[in-house]
């Protein structure tokens, strides 16, 4: 359970008061978009993985206007999508298979539910996805390109699904019964520096074998090598999107800001260990990482090898992945684990 005086920190934090304005002018397409063109994966780093080159027909078609902002400021992230998605697909579908229901999806944040829509049609009946967003434009975009009625969407803050609205709230019908997968996706950044508190919130809705999936932008010990890293997104990356005037306005109205709420991958595994037995980094681009957890081995251990290898320029990259963050003493994590070969179409 989470305290009165937490949520109600949640409530005063930046998302949904200084950020507000700007999240709503990007996902309503009045500005933010890059001046330089929409960002589309390089296949070639995915070793054109006929999975990844799938969901990425479908995601495409369906995004939202906050898309190109989020995916143009991201060094290989949406490469990132197209795997991530992929594995996720896969666990869904292999679950679905075993249980006879369909597999419930929730992505925590993620703009317009670009990814959670995208599965939703990929499942063709099998996953019940869900996504939430504070912002009335992400909103219209949802419903705008829903792409299933299998896709679902709450119009507010993580917070606000407790399980009061579980149980009065009709939408949320097919996710009762908790979620196969939960991914947060650079989300609790916005709200607070205490990831012990935010997990205590949602954990409880991940179904036994169910997985934890976290994009996070994370803070560093050395302040030096923190901002290395952010200058060679700003002056490697980015320039291909936005034009320097963008580049330095974000930077002033949102990323100093959320410096703030950032926490170094000591305190993310800190807050990990209390939750779950296992933890692996399965991605890394600058100070962003992809994290993914689970309390079953055999669930972590499935959905990691179905990843092919993270997709980017090696100097983006400055972990040796997977690599183990959290490992249960008397069931550890065997060594060895492997990406999986592409499935070329050629």
């Amino acid at each position: 359970m989470v305290d009165q005086q937490t949520m109600e920190s949640w409530r005063n934090a930046p998302r949904l008061n200084s950020f507000a304005a700007f999240f709503e002018r990007t996902a309503s397409g009045l500005e933010g978009a890059p001046d330089l063109g929409r960002p589309e994966p390089e296949m070639d780093l995915l070793s054109f993985d006929l999975d990844c080159m799938t969901f990425w027909d479908t995601h495409r078609r369906l995004w939202g206007h906050f898309d190109s902002h989020y995916f143009a400021s991201i060094p290989y992230r949406l490469e990132e999508e197209c795997r991530l998605a992929a594995a996720i697909l896969l666990f869904g579908l292999q679950s679905w298979a075993r249980s006879g229901h369909a597999a419930t999806i929730y992505t925590l944040g993620a703009g317009a539910g670009t990814l959670a829509r995208a599965l939703a049609k990929l499942g063709d009946g099998r996953l019940k996805t869900l996504c939430c967003s504070p912002t009335g434009g992400n909103r219209d975009c949802f419903f705008a390109q829903r792409g299933s009625e299998d896709a679902h969407f709450h119009h507010g803050p993580f917070f606000e699904l407790d399980d009061v609205r579980y149980g009065t709230d009709d939408n949320l019908r097919p996710f009762r019964n908790g979620y196969d997968v939960l991914f947060e996706d650079t989300t609790f950044q916005m709200y607070s520096r205490d990831r012990e508190k935010q997990l205590a919130f949602v954990t409880p809705r991940i179904r036994p074998g169910g997985l934890l999936v976290q994009v996070q932008k994370l803070s560093h010990r050395n302040i030096e090598v923190y901002l290395e890293r952010e200058r060679q997104k700003d002056e490697l990356f980015k320039p291909r999107f936005f034009s320097n005037t963008q580049i330095v306005a974000k930077k002033r109205d949102v990323l100093d800001t959320m410096l703030d709420l950032q926490v170094d991958l000591e305190a993310s595994a800190t807050a990990l260990q209390s939750y779950f037995r296992y933890s692996v980094i399965t991605w890394n681009s600058g100070n962003f990482y992809t994290i993914v957890s689970s309390n079953s081995l055999k669930s972590l251990g499935n959905f990691v090898t179905s990843m092919v290898k993270p997709a980017m320029p090696a100097e983006f990259c400055h972990e040796v992945v997977p690599r183990v963050l959290v490992n249960e003493r008397n069931d550890p994590i065997p060594l060895g684990w492997t990406w999986r070969s592409a499935r070329s179409p050629f």
